[in-house]
């Protein structure tokens, strides 16, 4: 799953060519880096950090506000940041729950027949029906 959420830089006054980078959407994540891209690179960790914590805890995450609704503070501008959850809950998810399900004999067979993953199956099909819904 992909979303996008638009961010706030700021030019650090302590950091020459640093930045603190505010995500208006998400109540607290704010980051800062070094430079414009360390800034991309760290706003985009804590924004996904932020979502996956929201994910695991079973709340909905924000829905994006178009880009140009936001207005940074004097001195500032708004660029879009792209949070890869797929990949970032691959390698920081913490939290996973066991299922049972119930499926047809025959499909079962296929599925193994076929060495197809059923939890891999599960998550793409419920993370589709997510992605709808929003």
């Amino acid at each position: 799953m992909k979303l996008t959420y638009p961010a706030c830089f700021y030019p650090c006054e302590e950091k020459k060519g640093g930045y603190t980078v505010e995500v208006p959407d998400l109540p607290g994540c704010v980051s800062e880096g070094n430079s414009l891209a360390d800034a991309i690179t760290m706003a985009t960790d804590a924004a996904s950090g932020w979502v996956l914590d929201e994910l695991e805890d079973g709340n909905q995450i924000p829905v994006s506000s178009p880009v140009n609704k936001i207005i940074p503070d004097e001195g500032g501008f708004v660029s879009m940041l792209v949070l890869d959850m797929d990949s970032y809950a691959e390698k920081y998810g913490d939290k996973a729950v066991r299922k049972n399900l119930t499926i047809p004999a025959w499909l079962n067979t296929f599925a193994e027949n076929n060495h197809i993953n059923f939890s891999q199956v599960l998550q793409d099909a419920l993370v589709d029906i997510y992605q709808n819904q929003a």
